[in-house]
């Protein structure tokens, strides 16, 4: 889903986003080839809300009477899940976060940093478990 002040996604070939899954960008999201997001994942390239409280509840009130506004800044960052990747059922990537090649985050992990290929992580927030071989393809 492209939010209403802008927007992008990317995704690659071969790729396979599971059911329940949501992608919001208000920037640039891109998806590698041969990624596998699992089913109930979330992909943020932004705050979704502001911070001041005032300015939330103007956009929620906006958001009821006329749907998301156009001129909101959001505090974009670009996401970059790159080839091979692999986001576990009910995962959360948020803003700034590169996935590194043949990473892979376990079910119902947070990712706020990024991800060294070829790497596991796991938690809330999600922290490095371990290293896979580079021809783990």
């Amino acid at each position: 889903m492209t939010l209403a002040h802008g927007g992008e996604i990317r995704i690659g070939e071969w790729c396979y986003v599971g059911e329940g899954t949501r992608i919001w960008s208000a920037g640039s999201i891109e998806i590698g080839n041969r990624v596998l997001i699992s089913h109930s994942v979330n992909v943020f390239d932004n705050l979704s809300h502001p911070l001041d409280a005032a300015a939330r509840h103007q956009q929620i009130r906006q958001i009821f009477k006329r749907g998301h506004p156009i001129d909101i800044s959001l505090d974009e960052n670009p996401v970059k899940i790159c080839d091979d990747a692999w986001i576990g059922a009910g995962a959360m990537v948020l803003r700034g976060v590169t996935v590194g090649e043949g990473g892979i985050v376990a079910a119902g992990s947070v990712v706020t940093k990024d991800v060294l290929p070829y790497s596991i992580v796991a938690g809330n927030p999600a922290e490095f478990v371990r290293k896979l071989p580079s021809n783990a393809r």
